[in-house]
């Protein structure tokens, strides 16, 4: 089953949920393929949110910076609002400190 159809509709109904993956982070899954495991969704890092690893994920990432910034360590550069990212499997990124948090617009494609 592929990801719903969904028409535009007003994102405060959905609810923020903790993240699995992080402290100080909170996920709102806008839409979701059950079967491979693909969604769209929000990322909320709250100020003073900082993760210790690096990430490797086995999909297609695309991330896009609404607003406020975060500082990837491993490569020492901040990235910030308007920035955008497309990571095939296997890319490491992070880890990352957000000093004053931000919202990110995440994209994750799972093969089927």
């Amino acid at each position: 089953m592929p990801k719903p159809e969904l028409e535009f509709f007003d994102t405060d109904e959905i609810p923020w949920k903790k993240a699995k993956e992080f402290d100080k982070a909170w996920v709102k899954i806008l839409s979701e393929d059950p079967d491979t495991g693909s969604h769209t969704r929000l990322l909320k890092l709250e100020p003073g949110f900082q993760n210790e690893k690096s990430a490797v994920h086995d999909c297609w990432e695309e991330v896009y910076m609404i607003k406020g910034s975060f500082t990837d360590l491993r490569l020492d550069k901040k990235f910030s609002e308007g920035m955008y990212a497309c990571r095939p499997p296997g890319m490491e990124h992070g880890p990352w400190k957000s000093e004053n948090g931000c919202l990110l617009f995440e994209i994750r494609m799972y093969k089927g």
